[in-house]
């Protein structure tokens, strides 16, 4: 690659190369800071101002400040007036700094590293003390970028609590729910190199209060039907027992109370008729002992001869009639 450089006579700033080539810093934060750095001594700008003049968004600059606060560029402080108005101090430096050198730079003070390199502040000036000119030293504060790191950069998870002793007894009992639930169906041959794991699985579920047959349960409850394969029984059994449920409290069974006396059914007034003239059993309710219905009773024997009697002297009459009018006819 080729390159045509003419150093600039006058207008120019010295900037490091640290900067300009910095890992973590994009090019809206090289661009803020570079712009600072250049301004004449004295100069009030604000950052905010100098995103506006350099055409940088909003949001951008937004996240260019946060980078060149994270990296020590950058930093702030909030501040009350002699009228209780707030106001905001913005600190720009060359060299990443920290809380503490930023702080004794905004008063004035020199810090550890200014007293140890010879230097009274961070503007490069020799200090007083003779001679001004010596050995080489090394910068006076900051730090040197690191070099960028690999995948995630978050905030790593704390270290996990150290496990509880184990118990044997506990350990045994989770194993032998292991081997039943592998038992539960042909489907589940566990290879051998996950039986740790399972058995660590049960032995939660068996801490936290569950019973053997709340494990077994849940596994029963996950299984595909019967007709489906399963190609990885120990990862399926892992993810089922991955979290132990809550402990049910055991069911209360209500007192049973003894059933209220049923009130008598009105069939239980009647009687059957025990007379003769009906086909199915005929029932009845008697105002006394009787034992026959209104139409048997209307039947009895005495009722029948009257009947009977009153038919005979009918048909009499009738055949009286019959041959009063043939003996007329003939005379």
């Amino acid at each position: 690659m080729l390159r045509h450089v003419i150093a600039p006579l006058r207008h120019f700033s010295q900037i490091s190369n640290e900067i300009l080539r910095h890992p973590r810093l994009s090019s809206d934060a090289v661009r803020i800071l570079t712009w600072q750095l250049s301004l004449p001594p004295g100069a009030e700008e604000s950052l905010s101002r100098t995103a506006v003049r350099a055409g940088i968004g909003k949001g951008a600059f937004n996240r260019a400040k946060a980078q060149l606060k994270g990296e020590g560029f950058v930093h702030e402080w909030r501040q009350q007036g002699l009228r209780g108005l707030w106001s905001t101090v913005q600190l720009v430096s060359s060299v990443p700094l920290t809380a503490e050198e930023a702080l004794a730079v905004r008063n004035g003070r020199p810090t550890a590293a200014d007293e140890r390199t010879g230097r009274t502040k961070r503007t490069g000036r020799p200090a007083d003390a003779c001679p001004a000119a010596g050995e080489p030293k090394g910068r006076g504060a900051g730090r040197h970028p690191e070099k960028p790191t690999a995948g995630n950069t978050s905030t790593p998870p704390p270290p996990p609590a150290p496990a509880p002793p184990a118990d044997p007894e506990c350990d045994r009992e989770a194993r032998e729910l292991v081997d039943s639930i592998t038992a539960l169906d042909p489907r589940l041959a566990v290879p051998r190199g996950m039986v740790p794991q399972l058995v660590a699985l049960a032995s939660e579920w068996l801490s936290l209060g569950h019973t053997a047959d709340d494990v077994r349960g849940q596994v029963r409850r996950g299984l595909p039907g019967r007709e489906r394969a399963i190609h990885r029984p120990g990862g399926l059994l892992r993810y089922l027992l991955r979290e132990p449920g809550p402990v049910l409290p055991p069911s209360v069974t209500p007192p049973v109370s003894p059933p209220a006396a049923a009130p008598p059914p009105r069939l239980a007034a009647m009687r059957e008729c025990d007379g003769p003239h009906h086909m199915q059993p005929m029932l009845f309710t008697p105002e006394g002992d009787e034992e026959l219905c209104a139409m048997c009773r209307d039947a009895s024997p005495l009722r029948e001869s009257a009947a009977a009697a009153a038919t005979a002297r009918g048909a009499a009459a009738v055949r009286a009639g019959l041959a009063g009018r043939r003996s007329a006819a003939r005379h």
